[in-house]
């Protein structure tokens, strides 16, 4: 089969030939039509991400045809249409993950392939309204967005939300599914146009946190306080995240891209009452939960562009701008 693989970090990927792969026991092999890239793809390449094994295929998103499996037991998903969960091994405990969680593309071979061999837990039908591209953006963004939002915040209808840096798979799933969930949503990002597109997703509105007063300015514009905050950003935004948020509110965050906040206030925390969140991707549980909610509520997901598995490079230097709106998926 055809893959992309990393052999040096800093270095692009190589498209060369690679074993087939096989189906062990209780796995399943999906012939793959659609991958999508998540930014850890990229920290990966940039080596700013731990435990960095090589050679590698990268990719944790996908979506394909069972080919074979490799469990007599397991014949019932010969053929049909799946998306792959990309959270493996999480553990018994659905608070937290277990001390062999680990997530599909490093250092298990992911998705950025034409074939992969999976356990069969981590398969999940296609959802039906979904396009090939659609369904391969959906599982690790999405996971991440659900517990975020309804296990870690246990959202409600009615509460007002706020969503850092939308643009982002993530962060647009968050919208997507609070907004579907009845909440009011509002947004941060540093384009006037990403804005205009959320709202046009469901947000009320949004700021630009590029300006100074964004913070006073996203308040003004959403009469009050927000219940729950989704951040992925961290770094010096943080701290103004604490001020928009309620007493007794919710604040979740699930990344440091803009590194480890600072000129944190821990006493405006508890004397408010504040909730603060951390999260990962998600449990079995979650992830049944998130695909079923999808479903039901017809949710499609944003597909930025899509790139032929040949141009993985390209893709990844297409994030690497930070311009797209959406996921950047991989077609044969």
């Amino acid at each position: 089969m055809k893959a992309a693989v990393l052999t040096e970090v800093k270095q692009p990927l190589v498209i060369r030939e690679e074993p087939d792969p096989v189906a062990a026991p209780d796995h399943a092999v999906v012939r793959l039509t659609a991958a999508a890239l998540n930014h850890r793809d990229l920290w990966i390449q940039v080596g700013l991400y731990a435990n960095i094994k090589l050679p590698l295929i990268p990719g944790s998103d996908a979506a394909g045809v069972v080919e074979s499996v490799g469990t007599e037991a397991d014949k019932s998903w010969l053929g049909r249409e799946v998306i792959i969960n990309p959270s493996l091994e999480w553990g018994p405990d659905p608070r937290a993950q277990g001390p062999t969680f680990r997530i599909l593309g490093m250092p298990d071979s992911g998705t950025f392939a034409e074939k992969i061999s999976i356990p069969v837990a981590n398969l999940a039908p296609k959802p039906a309204h979904l396009s090939w591209e659609q369904a391969a953006a959906l599982p690790l963004a999405g996971l991440t967005a659900w517990r975020a939002l309804f296990t870690r915040a246990h959202l409600l209808a009615g509460e007002r939300v706020l969503v850092t840096g939308v643009g982002g798979g993530a962060a647009l799933f968050a919208l997507q599914f609070a907004a579907a969930a009845g909440a009011e949503v509002w947004v941060t990002s540093g384009s006037a146009d990403k804005i205009a597109r959320a709202t046009a997703l469901g947000a009320r509105g949004g700021v630009n946190y590029r300006d100074a007063d964004w913070a006073a300015s996203l308040r003004q514009q959403a009469g009050g306080l927000f219940d729950v905050i989704i951040d992925s950003a961290g770094g010096d935004g943080f701290a103004k995240l604490i001020d928009l948020t309620t007493p007794g509110g919710r604040l979740v965050f699930f990344g440091a891209t803009t590194g480890n906040p600072k000129g944190l206030d821990v006493r405006k925390c508890f004397f408010r009452q504040i909730n603060l969140l951390g999260t990962t991707m998600g449990s079995p549980a979650d992830f049944a939960g998130m695909t079923a909610f999808a479903a039901s509520r017809q949710i499609i997901p944003v597909v930025d562009s899509t790139f032929p598995l040949a141009e993985a490079e390209a893709a990844l230097r297409h994030m690497e701008v930070g311009a797209q709106f959406g996921k950047i998926v991989l077609v044969p």
